[in-house]
């Protein structure tokens, strides 16, 4: 799991909600469709690092999106533009899901991108 306090921001979308640039490099959490699938997947630089554990103790480390701050525009771009083609689980792998019993079939780009509510603020420019 990456750290809780790794400078999360939220991405706006219901799919990779949670990014933070951690060394130039992109830290996203993946949501997945709980319980076909583990909750979260952890990238970096749209690389998989591994799936979250099926812990709610280790869940309940990350805030919630509605308390942090929202990307720049640009940023979210940027964040989107890393994981196109990733929203399915399994895509990390070349193998997405097209299991009948959960979301991933849905889970376009152009979905993906769709803003999930109203947007806060986003974070100062570092």
């Amino acid at each position: 799991m990456p750290p809780p306090e790794a400078g999360w921001q939220d991405t706006g979308t219901g799919v990779f909600s949670y990014a933070a640039r951690v060394d130039g490099r992109w830290w996203v959490l993946r949501l997945n469709d709980f319980p076909e699938h583990p909750l979260y997947t952890f990238f970096v630089d749209a690389r998989v690092i591994g799936d979250v554990v099926d812990d709610p103790a280790v869940w309940r480390q990350l805030p919630p999106c509605a308390t942090l701050p929202a990307l720049l525009a640009t940023e979210r771009a940027e964040v989107l533009r890393l994981m196109a083609g990733l929203g399915p689980y399994g895509a990390e792998a070349g193998t997405p899901c097209t299991g009948v019993f959960c979301s991933c079939t849905v889970l376009t780009d152009e979905f993906v991108a769709r803003l999930r509510g109203p947007q806060r603020p986003a974070a100062e420019p570092q």
